[in-house]
């Protein structure tokens, strides 16, 4: 059974940083494209980052530019979201995905598999 398990989240204040983990089992995440998605209450969910199978092309949304990077750890085969500066309105359940896709348009990414219970994170003083 192939799945992911994102970890990491917790409650923070502004401005902190917080490191998300997506780990894979019965699949070798470095075969494919993989993103970070958000979902906050009320909203749809987004794109934040993805990063290419090769590791070597990584993009993000305008709104986390900057702030957050995404990296892969092959020999652990877990993708990580590493997340500084954290504002209030980053505060959202964050899942990560095998994607089609990874790009500049995070409405592309589209994702394969089911979504995980994902890794809440909260900002907030």
């Amino acid at each position: 059974q192939t799945q992911l398990v994102e970890s990491g989240g917790g409650l923070v204040q502004p401005g902190g940083s917080l490191t998300l983990s997506c780990a894979a089992s019965g699949l070798i995440l470095e075969y494919y494209d993989v993103g970070w998605f958000r979902q906050a209450p009320g909203k749809e969910r987004e794109g934040v980052a993805c990063i290419s199978l090769s590791g070597t092309l990584t993009y993000y949304a305008d709104s986390v530019k900057g702030r957050f990077t995404i990296t892969r750890g092959n020999a652990e085969n877990t993708v990580y979201l590493q997340m500084n500066s954290l504002q209030p309105e980053d505060t959202a359940g964050y899942y990560c995905a095998r994607t089609f896709y990874c790009d500049t348009d995070p409405s592309r990414w589209g994702h394969l598999g089911s979504w995980g219970q994902g890794t809440q994170v909260t900002v907030s003083s």
